[in-house]
């Protein structure tokens, strides 16, 4: 089978990248791309290089990546500069963002209030709203997908990571994915859903920035998911004693179960608690802090591994609603960065998994370069963002004895690959 050319009529060829831009440092790497710090010959720019290889490329996901990037020019997002194609690889020259994550900064702060979620939040919304304006849905948004431009103190929130993201200018969706723990009840639900899905997971980041912990948690994957989908989540003492009932009343609105009645973004830039006074100063750093280095700091190993127990509990979730007219058999679900999830208050983990951004500077990101694959289409690809993404199509429902057969053969190979990740991290 041959490859799959991208038809871009603004893409330019090369017949060696190194004559365009001098290579000076891995950013991060994975089974289908590498990412590359370069300076560009002719100018003396410096950007994030993103390095596909064709071979490995199922190329109509890249090739949506590069039209919405293409189509989006804003201050808050991370940018695609250029675009050349070589005979081995496609290349993606990106605006490079050196502030590192949003946790990060938050953890170096030793000051942290109310008010700095809230300008962060707004900063989330007016890039949010353009993207919805231009007919663009990012489907992933999640702290770890926030960077910031520069390590300047008052320097800009970036959204990156538009690998999921859907031009639609009929505003109705259907593909289910996302990360578990930041998507939409309608996309758990399995119904068509639209550009609100973003809004939900913006007061899903929200509530997290005001107490370091995610709003749904579960032993069991199941229960979580249907948690989600009821929108069962509370503000819990003594973590949201010190928190303005303005901030509660900004995420109920942005965490309304019915879409047709949640904020939208314009809605929620005229909340009091983004443009008024009514975000407190006091300093909630201590306790939010503490639960983030409990909640999002978790080792990486464990999130890969936990992500194939997450995606077989969607799939199963999925057949729960599906229509009984529909025979048993599910469509594609892709899901990002499921992680364990502990018991609250005190030793919960997050829903969403820790990543290295594409073009982020942050020394402590550790890329892996596992690759698994099964017999069923289980699909678990790093990519060059540390975003694992799985796959898992046409699976049965019905044969509960395959069913337990399956995971068996798949707790087999996922003690072999926690061994080796241990190695890799541990030793």
């Amino acid at each position: 089978m041959g490859r799959k050319e991208l038809q871009c009529s603004w893409k330019k060829t090369t017949d060696n990248i190194k004559d365009i831009f001098d290579f000076k440092e891995v950013l991060g790497s994975g089974s289908f791309s590498e990412v590359f710090l370069v300076r560009e010959r002719q100018t003396g720019n410096f950007y994030a290089l993103k390095c596909v290889k064709k071979k490995q490329l199922h190329s109509s996901n890249l090739e949506n990546e590069i039209k919405v990037l293409r189509r989006i020019k804003h201050s808050n997002v991370v940018g695609l500069v250029d675009f050349y194609e070589s005979r081995t690889h496609y290349y993606l020259v990106m605006e490079l963002v050196s502030g590192g994550e949003l946790f990060d900064r938050i953890l170096d702060r030793g000051v942290y209030t109310e008010k700095d979620a809230s300008l962060v939040i707004k900063q989330v919304l007016e890039a949010v709203s353009y993207l919805h304006q231009n007919s663009i849905v990012h489907r992933d948004l999640k702290p770890e997908n926030l960077l910031y431009y520069s390590p300047e103190e008052n320097a800009k929130i970036m959204i990156t990571d538009f690998g999921l993201s859907k031009m639609s200018d009929h505003d109705v969706m259907s593909t289910a994915c996302g990360t578990p723990g930041y998507v939409a009840p309608e996309v758990l639900a399995q119904k068509p859903y639209s550009k609100a899905v973003d809004c939900w997971s913006i007061g899903v980041i929200t509530y997290v920035l005001l107490c370091g912990y995610p709003p749904f948690y579960e032993e069991n994957e199941t229960r979580l998911f249907s948690k989600i989908m009821k929108a069962e989540y509370a503000f819990h003492s003594p973590y949201w004693d010190n928190i303005s009932e303005s901030a509660k009343d900004f995420i109920r609105h942005m965490m309304e179960k019915n879409p047709s009645k949640r904020f939208t973004t314009e809605e929620a830039l005229n909340h009091l608690w983004i443009i008024g006074n009514t975000a407190q100063n006091n300093n909630i750093y201590q306790s939010v802090c503490e639960q983030i280095q409990k909640n999002f700091t978790r080792s990486k190993w464990k999130r890969v591994i936990n992500a194939t127990v997450a995606v077989h509990h969607m799939q199963r979730l999925k057949a729960a609603h599906a229509d009984p007219a529909v025979p048993p058999q599910m469509p594609s679900i892709e899901v990002l960065g499921v992680s364990s999830l502990d018991p609250p208050p005190d030793d919960l983990d997050t829903n969403g998994n820790l990543s290295c951004s594409q073009t982020s500077l942050s020394p402590q990101c550790d890329v892996s370069k596992h690759t698994y694959h099964s017999d069923s289409d289980v699909h678990c690809a790093a990519h060059s963002s540390h975003i694992y993404a799985m796959r898992k199509q046409n699976i049965p429902h019905s044969d509960e004895r395959n069913e337990a057969h399956a995971a068996q053969y798949l707790g087999l190979l996922l003690e072999l690959f926690c061994g080796l990740l241990y190695r890799r991290f541990f030793i």
